[in-house]
């Protein structure tokens, strides 16, 4: 049974991939070099990929996919310890990468709810309303308040 379920979808934000798109196929016409739309292939498999960010809790587990699903994870609700809303800035960026946070998954804006696990790793998860995940996580496990 979901206890909270929320797709935030990327918008605006999937300009930025769209323009060096726009950029490959301009530099592909004028320069008549092949190599170039190879590119906007890759990146609208890219923008397909990244163009939601699902999160479900669950009265076991917290679970989150970008776009279709290809790109997924879970994880326990037993295994986390702390949860927390923090803010991330342009220089975190979006995407699947290593932060400040540890592993942050996002798509657009600078929301993102912090978790800590019980084994010490650390995590992010990018979303448009901190305040009702955070309330999820703690309605289905008794999270603690991480300072």
């Amino acid at each position: 049974m979901k206890v909270y379920s929320h797709t935030q979808r990327a918008g605006r934000w999937l300009l930025i991939p769209l323009t060096g798109a726009l950029g490959l196929v301009a530099g592909a016409v004028l320069s008549q070099v092949w190599q170039f739309a190879l590119g906007v292939p890759v990146l609208a498999l890219l923008g397909w990929l990244f163009s939601s960010l699902t999160v479900d809790v669950t009265a076991d587990e917290l679970r989150w996919r970008f776009g279709p699903g290809l790109i997924r994870r879970r994880v326990p609700l037993k295994d986390v310890v702390a949860a927390e809303a923090v803010t991330t800035s342009w220089a975190d960026g979006w995407g699947i990468h290593h932060t400040r946070f540890g592993w942050l998954h996002n798509i657009a804006g600078f929301q993102a709810v912090a978790l800590r696990l019980c084994d010490g790793r650390r995590f992010a998860i990018g979303t448009d309303e901190p305040a009702p995940l955070l309330a999820a996580l703690r309605r289905a496990n008794s999270i603690s308040h991480a300072n």
